[in-house]
C-alpha cells in the first residue's frame, strides 16, 4: 500500500471526515485490521482563510507548496489536498513535487460522467463557484455544464460553509436553505445532478435529501485516493 500525504486542516472538520473515509475504504477493500497509510499536514485554517478572502492566493500557495514538499520528504507517494477550494493551487503544488496529486475535480468528473449527468449544480465556496479553476476543468476536460446558484444563493451557500460548517455548526435551517436552492435550480436552471463541491457540505446534506444524483466530493476523492494507494 502506498502512503498518502494529506494536506488538511482546511477545515479540520472535513479533514476528520477524510481520515475516517480513507480508513473505511481500505477496510472495505482489504478487510481485517487493514487501514490506510497516511501522513497529515494540518493547517491552522484561519491563516489560509485570511489569505483566501484577501485574494492572496500567492501567499496561500507558498504555504501549500511547503506542506507538499514536507509530505514528500516524509515519505508520501501521492498527495491529497483535502478541500475543493484549494485546488485552485493544484498546479503550483504539483509542479513543486515529484509525486502525483490526486485531483478532486477529476475524480468527481469521472463519477458525474459515469452517472450520465450533464448539467450538475455546483454548491461550494464563493471562490469555487465564481472562479474558473474548477468549473472550467469540468467543462473543458469532461464536457460538463456545471451550474452555480444566483448571487443570493452563492452568498448563502458560502456563508453557511464558513460561518457554520467549518466551525462544526450544523443547522436545520441551513439544510432547508440548501435544499430549497437546489429545488430552485431544478426549476429555473434544469440541473440534472448536484455536486457537493465543498468538502464540509457532506455534514449538511446528502443523497437522501434529493431525487437527483448527488456527488459527495469528499467521499469520491477519498475513494480515488485509495484506488491510487492500492494500485
Amino acid at each position: 500500500m502506498k502512503t498518502l500525504g494529506l494536506i488538511g486542516g482546511m477545515s479540520w472538520e472535513s479533514t476528520a471526515i477524510y481520515y475516517r473515509l480513507l480508513n473505511e475504504v481500505v477496510r472495505e477493500r482489504l478487510g481485517g485490521l487493514h487501514s490506510a497509510k497516511l501522513l497529515l499536514w494540518s493547517f491552522d485554517f484561519a491563516e489560509i482563510a485570511e489569505r483566501q478572502h484577501a485574494g492572496d492566493w500567492h501567499g496561500a500557495g507558498v504555504l501549500l507548496v511547503e506542506a507538499a514538499r514536507g509530505l514528500e520528504a516524509a515519505g508520501a507517494h501521492g498527495l491529497v489536498i483535502c478541500t475543493n477550494t484549494m485546488h485552485k493551487l493544484a498546479g503550483d503544488v504539483q509542479a513543486a513535487v515529484s509525486i502525483p496529486l490526486i485531483h478532486i475535480a477529476d475524480a468527481t468528473a469521472h463519477a458525474v460522467v459515469a452517472a450520465g449527468v450533464k448539467r450538475p449544480a455546483l454548491l461550494a465556496t464563493r471562490f469555487t463557484m465564481e472562479q474558473d479553476f474548477y468549473k472550467g476543468r469540468l467543462a473543458d476536460k469532461y464536457g460538463l455544464q456545471p451550474v452555480v446558484p444566483d448571487q443570493a444563493g452563492r452568498d448563502m451557500v458560502h456563508r453557511v460553509i464558513y460561518d457554520e460548517l467549518c466551525q462544526g455548526v450544523v443547522k436545520d435551517s441551513s439544510k432547508a436553505a440548501y435544499i430549497a436552492e437546489v429545488g430552485r435550480m431544478r426549476r429555473d436552471e434544469e440541473i440534472d445532478g448536484l455536486i457537493m463541491g465543498c468538502t464540509e457540505i457532506t455534514m449538511l446534506i446528502g443523497q437522501g435529501d434529493f431525487d437527483i444524483p448527488v456527488f459527495d466530493t469528499t467521499r469520491i476523492h477519498a475513494e480515488a485516493a485509495i484506488e491510487f494507494a492500492l494500485s
